[in-house]
C-alpha cells in the first residue's frame, strides 16, 4: 500500500471510529438522573428539596418530582407545553419565573427540561419512556354528522360525592344532534333526558368541579373543563356513546372556568385567572397559541360554528374576538361595564351574543363589530322591602337555539326566551315548582341554560343542583 492510500486508510479508520461514537452520544436519551437532577440542585432544590417543600414541591428526587406539589403534577410525560413547571421557568414575566429573584436559566437547560419531559420523563438510561396522558383522541370531521345521533350506552355507573350542602350546576351543555343534555355536579358530569329530566348515565370527573360542558359539532364528543380552585385546572374529552376519556389536556394551577372546542374537533381553548387564553392540539396536547391581551380573569370562551373565529370575554366587560386558527386578535367589543358571564354563536356565525353581570344582552354582528341589539336591564330584580343600594341583576347564561332564539337565564329567577329581533318571547319561573329557598337557605336562581338540537324544550340548572325544563314552540322570525 502506497503511503498516500495508507493515510486515507487511517483517516477512514478514524472517521468511522468517532463518528459511532457522536452518533452513540447523541442516541442516549435525556434522563433524570443524567440531565435533569444536576440543573435542579444547582438552581431549585434550596426552596423545592428534602428540609423545604414551597407549595409542597420537592424536585430533589425522580419520584417526587413525578409525585408534583400542592397543585398536583408539574411534569406530564410528553407535554411540555402543559407542564406547569416548564411553564414557571420559561415565562417572561420576571415577577412570574422562576428561579425567583435570579437570572432565568440557560437555554441549553431550559431546552434539556423540554427535551426530557417530550421524551417521557426517563429516569436512567434503563428505563422506559412514561406513558402521555393523551389517549390517542382523532378529531371527526366537521361533516361527520351522519348515521344515528351519539347518545350514552351502557355507562358504567358512577359513585357520587356527597356534599354537605346542595351542589349548583355550573355547567349545563345540550347535544347539536340529539335529546341530550349533560348537566354538572361535584366530581360528575350527568347525561339527562330533556323531556323528564331523568338521568342516563353518568362519567367521573375526579379532578374536581367541572366548570364548563360542551358538545362537539359531531354531538360524539364531550369537552369538560374545570378542577379545583387554586390548585389544579385540567380539560378532558369524553366519548358520548362510551363515557371514555379519550384525551386530558392542560395542567393549570387553579380551575378552567372557560373553555370550548372547535368545530373540526382539532383544538380547544381554555381560560381563568390567569388572564391567557391557551389553545391547544386534542391530537398531542401542543400549545398551539397563547393570547395575551386580556387584564383580568378569563370568564367566557366560544368558537364560532364555521371554526373560523374565537370570542373570548373577560372580568372587565371586554370581548375580543380572535382568529381561530392563527390566534391573531380580529378587533375587541366593548359594550359590557361589568364582567361578561356567557358567550354564545348563532348557527350561522354571523352573530355572537354576550350576557353579564351588568344586566346587559347583547347581541353582536360580527361582521361589523357593533352591536346590532341591546337589552339593558334584561332580567330586572325585584328590590326586597327594606334593601338599599344596588341589586344584583346580571344575566348568568345565554344560548341560542336551532332558528336564531336566544334563550336567558338571571338572578331574577326566570329564563327568558327572545325573538330573532330581540323581541321578549316567554318567560319562565324556576319558583312554579318550588319556594324560593330551599331548608338550608340557599337562594335558588337559574344558573345556567341550554335548549334542545330541536328547540323543543328549555332546560336550566339551579344553584340547588337541579334541572328544570319548559316546552317551547320555537317563536317566528
Amino acid at each position: 500500500m502506497r503511503p498516500k492510500d495508507t493515510l486515507k486508510f487511517f483517516i477512514v479508520i478514524l472517521l468511522c471510529h468517532y463518528g459511532n461514537g457522536l452518533r452513540a452520544q447523541d442516541a442516549k436519551p435525556i434522563t433524570f438522573d443524567d440531565h435533569i437532577a444536576p440543573i435542579f440542585k444547582r438552581h431549585c432544590v434550596q426552596c423545592h428539596g428534602e428540609t423545604k417543600q414551597k407549595a409542597g414541591l420537592d424536585l430533589s428526587s425522580y419520584l417526587s418530582t413525578k409525585k408534583g406539589g400542592g397543585g398536583g403534577p408539574v411534569v406530564l410525560s410528553g407535554q411540555s407545553g402543559s407542564s406547569s413547571i416548564f411553564k414557571v421557568i420559561t415565562a417572561e414575566d420576571p415577577a412570574e419565573r422562576m428561579p425567583p429573584e435570579n437570572d432565568a436559566l440557560p437555554k441549553e437547560q431550559v431546552a434539556l427540561i423540554k427535551a426530557w419531559i417530550d421524551s417521557g420523563l426517563r429516569q436512567n438510561a434503563g428505563s422506559a419512556a412514561a406513558p402521555t396522558r393523551i389517549l390517542g383522541f382523532t378529531p371527526a370531521a366537521m361533516t361527520n354528522t351522519d348515521g344515528p345521533a351519539p347518545m350514552p350506552s351502557k355507562l358504567s355507573a358512577v359513585e357520587k360525592v356527597q356534599t354537605t350542602r346542595p351542589f349548583p350546576i355550573l355547567a349545563l351543555a345540550s347535544s347539536n344532534r340529539a335529546p341530550l343534555i349533560a348537566s354538572a355536579s361535584y366530581g360528575a358530569i350527568d347525561f339527562v333526558d330533556p323531556k323528564d329530566r331523568t338521568v342516563m348515565g353518568s362519567v367521573a370527573f375526579p379532578e374536581g368541579e367541572p366548570q364548563i360542558l360542551r358538545f362537539s359539532k359531531s354531538g360524539g364528543v364531550l369537552l369538560a373543563a374545570g378542577g379545583r380552585p387554586v390548585q389544579n385546572g385540567v380539560a378532558v374529552l369524553f366519548d358520548v356513546v362510551s363515557g371514555k376519556r379519550l384525551a386530558e389536556i392542560g395542567n393549570e394551577s387553579d380551575a378552567i372556568i372557560a373553555a370550548d372546542i372547535s368545530a373540526d374537533e382539532k383544538s380547544i381553548a381554555i381560560g381563568g385567572s390567569s388572564r391567557i387564553v391557551k389553545i391547544f392540539s386534542t391530537k398531542d396536547g401542543a400549545l398551539l397559541h397563547t393570547l395575551v391581551k386580556h387584564t383580568d380573569w378569563v370568564t367566557a370562551i366560544a368558537f364560532s360554528p364555521d371554526g373560523k373565529l374565537l370570542a373570548t370575554g373577560d372580568r372587565t366587560g371586554l370581548i375580543h374576538i380572535w382568529d381561530a386558527t392563527s390566534g391573531g386578535v380580529v378587533f375587541p367589543l366593548s359594550e359590557h361595564k361589568a364582567s361578561v358571564r356567557s358567550l354564545a354563536w348563532r348557527s350561522d356565525s354571523k352573530a355572537l351574543a354576550s350576557s353579564g353581570d351588568d344586566g346587559l344582552v347583547v347581541w353582536w354582528d360580527v361582521s361589523k363589530g357593533w352591536p346590532s341589539i341591546s337589552k339593558p336591564d334584561a332580567h330586572p330584580a325585584t328590590r326586597p322591602a327594606g334593601y338599599y343600594g344596588k341589586i344584583p341583576n346580571g344575566v348568568l347564561d345565554v344560548a341560542f337555539g336551532p332558528k336564531g332564539e336566544l334563550v336567558t337565564c338571571g338572578r331574577d329567577q326566570t329564563v327568558k326566551v327572545w325573538a330573532t329581533d330581540g323581541q321578549l318571547v316567554k318567560t319562565f319561573s324556576i319558583l312554579e315548582e318550588q319556594s324560593k329557598t330551599t331548608t338550608q337557605g340557599i337562594k335558588i336562581f337559574p344558573t345556567r341554560v341550554a335548549i334542545t338540537y330541536d328547540g323543543a324544550i328549555v332546560v336550566a340548572g339551579d344553584s340547588a343542583g337541579r334541572i328544570h325544563s319548559w316546552p317551547l314552540t320555537s317563536p317566528k322570525k
